[in-house]
């Protein structure tokens, strides 16, 4: 199969012998062009209700054909190469509601088998994106993800299965189904990882097909898998719900209702955190009276014996899969929830990351069983976050990179670091090719490659300011090289949340290193490079505002290769939020404490030897602080040093690079200077100023300081 192509249709559903156009859905064919009609095949069953031809008694591995008149259509110029800063991912703009009206349509019974479909907001992926395969829970309407469709459409060819109500495939059969798109898929683009996305008892098959597929590159996605099937509230209740009368049966769609997922996290999902509470807490109501209607319209419509054969099928599907488990060789990505009153997804994740050999877990304490259908979980945040997306085997931090989107640029601004922003209140200032110094970063060169150097305060405090502000203001992304440990998973962590580390990855950080630092610059990217690293940020009491910075230039050499701009820069204000009470010297004078930080720091990779200096001396540890009335962070970006044109000279001659590290150096001290002395005149610096004038008259990043 040489390409896949979609053309848009009408998903029309069976009610008796009329069919009636209800939503937009795409059907993808194999080959070349699109074709466009109102009959349409799905995997061997035809939307007006005639039955398409199967392939050795089985259903076909595609989506059937389209029948009628055939249009040649090019979408190669369509395609994108990549995803503008800040763009937009549709998450919120879809709600709950839609998917249950959605949902109420398409699980009528149409009396064909199971089929693979792509939902019309998905749109038209990027260049190159891998596909992804959703397998449904055990209503099988395959609409889970519709929260999610315009962003994981922007990066990935998105299908979702779609298990008619009444369709009595055994599990084996779904399994082979799956099973055989994968396999074209992975003929068609063998260099490309395919995903694999179950979602309850879709995380059965999908880790049935992984198993019996180790060769192929697969990425396994599972949100709250029913594995734990056995360890369920479901499971005994099985036999009880054959035998049990009809008038008791009636009652069994509205416990589920509950038990399902966590309403209130369903109606939170298009209410903006930057709204007043108040209007947050009506919004809230008015989403609850909206959405309890139809909570349980999915499950009233199903009949007493399809649902118990779909009990059957889910106790079958976790059997099958929990027996094959020491056959999966894929990268395992689980998503569990605390709130999960069906199944204890909490401990079946510990148990998977336990078991399978490459396993990732992410806990989300306040969702129920529904994840995907509620508040809290983007699914496309969470990819990016644990570093799972990639479009080739191995992952590559710059062509592999998505941007941040709108929705997560606010979610980060406001929610991970909005306690922090208000606290520190930053101002930014930066130097014109003049050597004018004005209030904003309209000194920073919009063209990169672009090389940020400066000092790294107390902790690293400053950056969750600035890579935020450089997005709001100039929608320029920086990228930030950061040291590995804090970029890695906690340790220990028995139910690891969506932490900062995944944020910070979300926003563009990647691992030091020196070939990570030569393909962001090739990319002509904004880079943040500190080269006093972790002994600048974890520095000892007296060291503040010093720069320890290693004794060879690591990184001019680097930015005249490319012809980058280096723009220094000072950052100050650690010692109006906090004072260092108990630095390294300190804590290692303390008996116990001592010996847990050697522990902690033996097996830590060494980014630099004893021959670069001071800087070397770079051992992690959580230095004790006492917090202040917050003050404020200052910044001030110099003048921009250009390297371009000067790549012989510097690269040629060590004298001629060491006296543009040590300029850099220099202008990085008279930042940090300059900065000292101006604060005093800031009649902002401290925060219930701030605060007073930002309730009065302005939003805070207009909040006024001291005149440059």
């Amino acid at each position: 199969m040489a390409s896949v192509v979609s053309s848009q249709v009408l998903y029309c559903f069976f009610s008796t012998s009329e069919i009636t156009p209800r939503f937009r859905l795409r059907v993808h064919s194999s080959g070349g062009t699109s074709k466009e009609s109102n009959a349409i095949s799905w995997n061997g069953a035809s939307l007006n209700g005639e039955k398409d031809k199967k392939v050795g008694g089985r259903i076909g591995s595609w989506n059937g054909s389209l029948k009628g008149e055939v249009k040649k259509k090019s979408v190669k110029d369509a395609i994108s190469s990549d995803l503008d800063v800040l763009w937009d991912d549709g998450y919120g703009t879809k709600t709950v509601k839609d998917y249950f009206e959605e949902a109420k349509e398409m699980i009528r019974p149409d009396g064909g088998p199971p089929r693979w479909f792509c939902p019309t907001e998905c749109g038209q992926p990027l260049q190159d994106s891998p596909i992804l395969l959703f397998c449904p829970g055990i209503v099988g309407v395959g609409l889970a993800l519709t929260l999610h469709h315009k962003a994981l459409g922007k990066v990935f060819e998105v299908r979702c299965l779609h298990i008619p109500v009444n369709d009595r495939t055994p599990f084996e059969g779904l399994v082979k189904f799956v099973e055989e798109t994968v396999r074209l898929e992975h003929a068609s683009s063998p260099n490309k990882p395919i995903y694999l996305v179950g979602d309850s008892f879709g995380g059965c098959l999908v880790l049935a097909v992984a198993a019996r597929n180790p060769e192929i590159d697969l990425v396994v996605i599972l949100a709250n898998p029913a594995t734990s099937f056995d360890r369920s509230q479901l499971r005994p209740l099985l036999p009880l719900w054959e035998v049990l009368p009809d008038e008791l049966y009636d009652a069994i769609p509205y416990l589920l209702r509950f038990a399902r997922g966590n309403p209130v996290e369903m109606a939170r999902v298009n209410i903006e955190d930057r709204l007043p509470p108040r209007l947050q807490i009506e919004q809230l109501f008015q989403n609850l009276i909206a959405l309890l209607p139809h909570l349980s319209d999915s499950v009233d419509t199903i009949p007493r014996d399809t649902l118990i054969w779909k009990l059957k099928l889910l106790k079958s599907a976790a059997s099958y899969a929990n027996s094959r488990l020491h056959a999966v060789k894929a990268e395992v990505l689980v998503l569990s929830s605390g709130n999960d009153r069906l199944l204890p997804s909490g401990d079946e994740a510990q148990r998977l990351k336990s078991t399978l050999k490459n396993c990732t877990v992410r806990h989300f304490k306040d969702n129920g069983h529904t994840i995907l259908l509620e508040d809290g979980a983007n699914l496309l945040t969470v990819i990016k976050g644990t570093g799972k997306y990639r479009r080739s085997r191995r992952i590559d931090v710059v062509s592999d990179f998505i941007p941040p989107s709108m929705s997560e640029f606010k979610q980060g601004y406001d929610e991970v670091v909005g306690l922090l922003r208000f606290a520190t209140g930053s101002a930014m200032f930066s130097t014109l090719n003049d050597g004018k110094i004005v209030r904003g970063l309209h000194g920073i060169p919009e063209e990169g490659p672009v090389l940020l150097v400066g000092y790294h305060m107390l902790m690293g405090l400053e950056v969750y300011s600035l890579v935020p502000e450089f997005l709001r203001e100039r929608n320029i992304m920086v990228r930030g090289v950061a040291h590995p440990v804090v970029l890695r998973e906690r340790q220990g962590a028995s139910s690891p949340e969506f932490s900062l580390a995944d944020w910070l990855k979300v926003m563009g950080a990647v691992p030091v290193t020196a070939s990570n630092l030569f393909n962001l610059l090739s990319a002509k990217s904004h880079v943040l490079l500190y080269p006093g690293g972790a002994r600048e940020a974890l520095h000892n009491r007296g060291e503040e505002y010093k720069l320890i910075w290693p004794d060879q230039q690591e990184f001019v050499r680097m930015a005249a290769r490319f012809g980058a701009t280096i723009v220094p820069f000072g950052t100050v204000g650690e010692d109006d939020v906090a004072e260092l009470v108990l630095d390294y010297n300190d804590l290692m004078k303390i008996p116990v404490v001592n010996d847990l930080i050697r522990d902690a720091t033996r097996d830590l990779t060494r980014l630099r030897d004893k021959s670069k200096g001071e800087v070397a001396n770079q051992e992690l540890y959580l230095p004790g602080i006492l917090p202040k009335v917050p003050g404020r962070f200052y910044f001030l970006f110099g003048k921009p040093i250009e390297t371009k044109g000067r790549a012989e000279e510097i690269l040629s001659d060590r004298e001629n690079a060491n006296q543009l590290y040590l300029h850099t150096k220099s202008e990085v001290e008279r930042c940090i200077a300059y900065l000292l002395k101006k604060r005093e005149e800031d009649p902002y610096r401290n925060i219930v100023d701030r605060t007073v004038y930002r309730a009065l008259y302005s939003p805070l990043h207009e909040v006024p300081a001291f005149d440059p």
